[in-house]
């Protein structure tokens, strides 16, 4: 007597992560799908890539946006000190950095954060949210004053016997390109004797626009 043989059968599988046993066909389901999220991940690796310039750009805007508000309560707190003292500009020099703690003082002057102390209140309006050097914490202020505006009447802007417009006069600026990531041309935020901003002062004698 002949006995019909049984039909084929597949081994079961057993996973292992939950120690279940799966039919292969399970199995097989599971690897595309793990195909499928590496590739989702690769993907959304790409993109992160892309747009990571896009959002260090929006973030140094938003510092940027600080950093002019920054420069226009400077320029209250100076128009203050102006019209308390017979309309002359204060004589103030920039603290150096300082390199070496033996370095004797450059200048007798006082630093603006001496001079403006009393009308600005508070002094972190001197640092620029984008100063990561230090230098606010060594020189006391991340903007550089326009020396050569010392003792300077405001309604009369002269230097070098020659005759200056306020919208063409810088008075406080950024010491360094602190917002390169905005650009070369908006890298320092420059404050005007008329009270506006511009990012960029064209040596020529002429200001670019933004």
């Amino acid at each position: 007597m002949t006995f019909p043989s049984p039909a084929p059968t597949s081994s079961p599988v057993v996973s292992v992560s939950t120690g279940n046993v799966a039919e292969p066909h399970s199995a097989l389901v599971l690897a595309f799908t793990l195909i499928e999220l590496l590739v989702v991940i690769a993907i959304i690796a790409i993109l992160a890539a892309l747009l990571m310039p896009t959002f260090g750009k929006a973030k140094e805007s938003g510092k940027a946006t600080a950093c002019i508000s920054n420069l226009r309560q400077i320029g209250i707190a100076l128009q203050v000190y102006v019209d308390g003292n017979n309309q002359r500009f204060p004589s103030m020099y920039d603290k150096p950095v300082v390199v070496d703690t033996n370095q004797p003082a450059t200048n007798a002057m006082p630093s603006p954060d001496k001079v403006l102390a009393g009308e600005l209140g508070n002094k972190n309006v001197l640092r620029c949210p984008s100063d990561r050097n230090g230098i606010f914490e060594q020189t006391g202020a991340s903007y550089a004053w326009n020396f050569f505006l010392n003792g300077k009447r405001s309604d009369d802007l002269t230097v070098f016997e020659m005759k200056f417009d306020p919208h063409a006069m810088p008075i406080f600026y950024d010491k360094e390109g602190f917002h390169a990531a905005r650009g070369p041309a908006k890298a320092v935020n420059y404050l005007y004797a008329d009270g506006h901003i511009k990012n960029l002062l064209a040596i020529e004698g002429t200001i670019q626009k933004k």
